[in-house]
């Protein structure tokens, strides 16, 4: 695995041993970043409030931060993965503009939703659950798309999804209204924005 561009461009990441850790391809992040900062919407990435939940790696959250992102909050509760992150922000001389929270995706989105103020809103929200894990794709999205979770999202968030392709994820989790999918191979991005903020235009 690499960083596809920015400062950190063509830097070499880190993933655990085995296969507990599915990282997302090199292919599918770049994809879904040239979404994010194509011309036929204003670039979402630059300065932009960025949650890397089910983290891994840490490579999709790295991306956002080599691109400009103002800061990351990374979210992993597995030892391994969490070695990866740390050492891949170690290698990189990432000090600073990033948040790791070790007890997992619901414990961050809890945490913000009960503390959150309005610079620590989150402009894109990137989840990436085992891909088995129908029970943390919904408790998450369900999260994210209830009162809570506007107490979270900046208004016009959007919210990406990567999941088997196979398996397509619901229109709608309460607020969260389902705007494309994407499939690359045994992969897919799903993209949600929130009904109750201006909807952010998702470029093709």
């Amino acid at each position: 695995m690499r960083v596809i561009a920015g400062t950190y461009r063509s830097r070499q990441l880190l993933a655990p041993r085995g296969t507990g850790t599915r990282p997302t391809s090199d292919r599918l992040r770049e994809t879904l970043f040239n979404i994010l900062e194509s011309r036929a919407q204003a670039p979402r990435v630059a300065g932009c409030r960025f949650a890397d939940l089910y983290a891994g790696t840490g490579a999709v959250g790295i991306e956002a931060l080599s691109r400009g992102a103002a800061h990351v909050w990374f979210a992993e509760n597995a030892a391994p993965a969490l070695a990866a992150i740390r050492a891949n922000l170690k290698a990189l001389k990432i000090a600073q503009g990033f948040t790791l929270e070790d007890r997992g995706a619901g414990a961050l989105l809890e945490r913000m939703a009960t503390a959150a103020q309005p610079t620590a809103l989150l402009d894109l929200v990137y989840l990436d659950p085992p891909w088995e894990a129908d029970a943390e794709y919904a408790a998450t999205l369900h999260l994210l798309g209830s009162a809570r979770g506007r107490q979270v999202l900046a208004s016009g968030a959007l919210v990406v999804a990567e999941h088997s392709s196979k398996s397509p994820l619901a229109a709608r989790f309460g607020d969260l209204a389902q705007t494309r999918t994407l499939k690359q191979g045994d992969a897919a991005l799903t993209f949600y924005t929130s009904e109750g903020s201006p909807r952010p235009t998702v470029g093709s």
